[in-house]
């Protein structure tokens, strides 16, 4: 989803609709990944949880990718560059280094794709993870009829604005959990329609070298 044409009204847009809601989903347990020293950021928008997130982790090198140039250059202008690289591209084709980040950030940014994307999209974080690395994600949930009337306002706002095609959430726990992530924590807030999460990728250990045992060499 390339967000051009709202990105300089985004955060306002943002504030009319949910007032700090969506920045707290981000943020909620930014405290849980203090020690994250290569990151990847994926459509995370005009930079509000990036600056947080260079600002808390001071050893961090960052890797921040958007199809919006729009949306680049208002996170530059608040998150900087010593540690940050931009890349104006998409997540789904970008090449990403296997095994490289210890933390991947996705807010707000699965609800824009579809099944098959969302399948892609994880396969790839799959193999850029480092062992034992954590995702973060902030997501639309929809429990119940009110949230999904304002689930289908928001696909309608956004297909007008943005031309989005997607129009249906997509379930990424049992792909996550399919890939070996474990939920380690998760918080909703207004009657279910916002949930922040944090995943780990569990280690999955050589089953060779298990049957070895750990003796070193």
């Amino acid at each position: 989803m390339n967000c051009d044409s709202i990105a300089r009204w985004y955060r306002w847009l943002e504030y009319a609709g949910f007032g700090s809601e969506l920045q707290r989903r981000r943020i909620a347990f930014l405290h849980n990944v203090t020690g994250a020293r290569r990151v990847l950021v994926l459509g995370e928008g005009d930079g509000r949880f990036l600056a947080r997130l260079v600002e808390q982790n001071l050893s961090s090198s960052t890797d921040y990718v958007d199809l919006s140039a729009q949306m680049l250059q208002l996170a530059r202008e608040r998150a900087g560059s010593d540690r940050v690289v931009y890349h104006h591209a998409s997540a789904l084709t970008i090449p990403l280094a296997e095994s490289e980040y210890d933390l991947v950030c996705t807010h707000f940014f699965l609800d824009c794709l579809n099944q098959n994307d969302t399948e892609r999209m994880v396969d790839r974080i799959v193999r850029a993870m480092a062992p034992g690395g954590r995702w973060l994600i902030s997501e639309f949930r929809e429990p119940n009829w009110w949230t999904r009337a304002v689930v289908r306002g928001l696909y309608f706002f956004f297909r007008l604005t943005t031309s989005l095609a997607t129009q249906q959430l997509v379930d990424h726990h049992p792909l996550l959990e399919r890939a070996g992530f474990r939920l380690e924590c998760s918080e909703t807030s207004r009657f279910g329609l916002l949930v922040s999460e944090l995943w780990s990728k569990e280690c999955r250990r050589d089953p060779v070298a298990s049957a070895r045992g750990s003796v070193p060499p």
